[in-house]
């Protein structure tokens, strides 16, 4: 039994193979040919979009922005090989635990069960390819679960092998799409291409990898990844030595080698990078320039500017609400390739360093890293915070809203219900007005109060109270009948504190009388 299945994986397996096998053929070519023309049109579209900004013209816009992100996920799916990445030994354990946790804003809806099992264990592959993959998968799982649900991301290893498993309480698959999973354009999401599942497909494949789809329509979605086991166990990351130019200072060694650091940094950094664009666009942060400045204000020491850039930074996440695990994973790898290009320094200019030299080295660049991670997070939590106070504020005026008729006169009208909050918010909003503009006269609305509880119509008793105690009349208006009959079992009344009018508008109308009349 166990072996038939084995068979038809494998027929699967090279089915699906040779399917990738010509549509990268056919990808590559139509990539190359196309994408050029497309790129100028786009170029001449801009043009045109500054001096005339007309509605078509952004239209076409996106749709050549989609046309080529189109061309270049073909070439990707097609000629994955043109990646400039080496194979390494890659622990899937610490790898998956890293990418769960660019998820944390889904957590409040989605239950992660995680069981990583048997850490320590490697596979050979190119772990940027594979984190992508991944990626796509928990990012599927993601989007498969409309409300509540739960995510579990296992790991498993046997002698020869090391399996992965992704499984979701989603929507689940119809059993005759299951076999089409994988292939260009094919797609169960409304708005997808169909090309993340595909790039996962032919990664798996190329890592000598199987993969399997269990589905059930309302049930959820297991995806199973099997690799061989890399031989051996490495625990340590090579020392990457790199082709740099020489530089007398750190500063120029940066500046000269900046192109070069960048792709460093973009290889890295997986799944920040097809972000870029999308962060400039929405926040204005050029994440490339600003990684440099970080990295010279670290090498430099320059600690009394990198605080305050820390700072800045965190402002601009918070203010345009963009993803704190893209901004984590990207200072990560920036500290990584850091590192990196320290060390091929040093290994350039052979300047003796004892080991006490080396590892306060080390505990400085260390230091100022974290140091800008803690201001950063700092100013982030800091701007939010007053956002949020600043919103309930300004929910809070908006709950009661004191409106001048005349100079002594205000308008309060009430709207919805009242809870014990609001009370205190409408008591302290009310003395306070009062006292400020010496006002003679309120009238508060109560027409679109449908109900109010016995202890909220004590507390605005209480609140017309002082009012009277400040010298300032109330003038009642709009009572419901729902109040009243809670009023009169409760044996509680507004007659001796407060004047009574059926409506709003007959309560400004005797106002402005009397004022005349004066």
């Amino acid at each position: 039994m166990q072996t038939n299945q084995k068979t038809q994986q494998n027929k699967r397996s090279d089915a699906h193979l040779s399917q990738l096998a010509s549509v990268g053929q056919i990808a590559a070519g139509i990539a190359h040919e196309v994408k050029n023309p497309l790129t100028a049109v786009k170029g001449f579209l801009q043009l045109l979009k500054e001096r005339n900004e007309k509605q078509y013209i952004e239209i076409a816009q996106t749709e050549l922005d989609n046309a080529i992100g189109i061309l270049q996920n073909l070439l990707q799916v097609s000629k994955p090989d043109l990646e400039d990445e080496t194979f390494e030994s890659i622990d899937l354990t610490v790898e998956l635990e890293s990418l769960t946790q660019l998820f944390q804003d889904q957590l409040y809806r989605v239950t992660l069960i995680k069981q990583l099992e048997n850490p320590g264990h490697y596979i050979f592959g190119k772990k940027n390819q594979l984190k992508k993959v991944f990626f796509n998968l928990l990012k599927n799982a993601f989007e498969a679960i409309p409300g509540e649900g739960t995510i579990t991301i296992g790991h498993t290893s046997t002698e020869e092998e090391i399996t992965v498993y992704i499984q979701d309480s989603g929507t689940g698959i119809p059993e005759e799409r299951l076999e089409l999973l994988g292939t260009p354009f094919f797609t169960t999401k409304e708005n997808g291409t169909g090309m993340g599942l595909t790039l996962v497909f032919s990664v798996i494949y190329q890592h000598n990898g199987t993969i399997e789809v269990e589905s059930e329509e309302n049930v959820g979605t297991k995806f199973t990844i099997t690799f061989p086991r890399a031989t051996g166990i490495i625990k340590r990351k090579e020392v990457v030595q790199l082709e740099l130019e020489k530089a007398d200072s750190l500063k120029d060694y940066f500046f000269i080698n900046r192109e070069k650091f960048e792709q460093r940094l973009l290889m890295e950094a997986v799944n920040v990078r097809d972000k870029i664009d999308e962060i400039l666009t929405i926040g204005n942060i050029n994440l490339l320039e600003n990684a440099h400045k970080l990295v010279l204000y670290v090498s430099e020491d320059r600690e009394h500017e990198l605080i305050p850039f820390a700072k800045t930074e965190g402002v601009s996440w918070a203010k345009h609400s963009l993803t704190l695990a893209f901004k984590l994973e990207w200072i990560q790898a920036v500290r990584r390739v850091l590192w990196d290009f320290l060390y091929n320094y040093d290994r350039m200019t052979n300047l003796p360093t004892n080991r006490e030299q080396f590892y306060s080295q080390e505990k400085r660049v260390n230091e100022l890293m974290d140091l800008f991670l803690n201001n950063f997070f700092m100013s982030y939590s800091q701007f939010k915070d007053d956002l949020i106070r600043t919103q309930r504020e300004m929910v809070e005026d908006l709950s009661v809203p004191i409106i001048p008729l005349t100079k002594t006169t205000s308008i309060l009208p009430l709207i919805g219900y009242i809870d014990e909050s609001r009370a205190d918010t409408i008591e302290e909003k009310v003395i306070a007005e009062i006292g400020n503009n010496r006002l003679e006269t309120l009238i508060i609305d109560l027409s679109s109060v449908m109900a109010m509880e016995s202890p909220i119509i004590t507390q605005l008793i209480g609140v017309i109270d002082g009012i009277k105690m400040m010298g300032c009349e109330t003038v009642v208006t709009g009572l419901r009948p729902e109040i009243a009959k809670t009023m009169i079992r409760s044996g509680m009344s507004f007659e001796t504190k407060a004047i009574t009018k059926g409506t709003l508008q007959q309560a400004v109308e005797d106002h402005l009388i009397n004022v005349k009349a004066r």
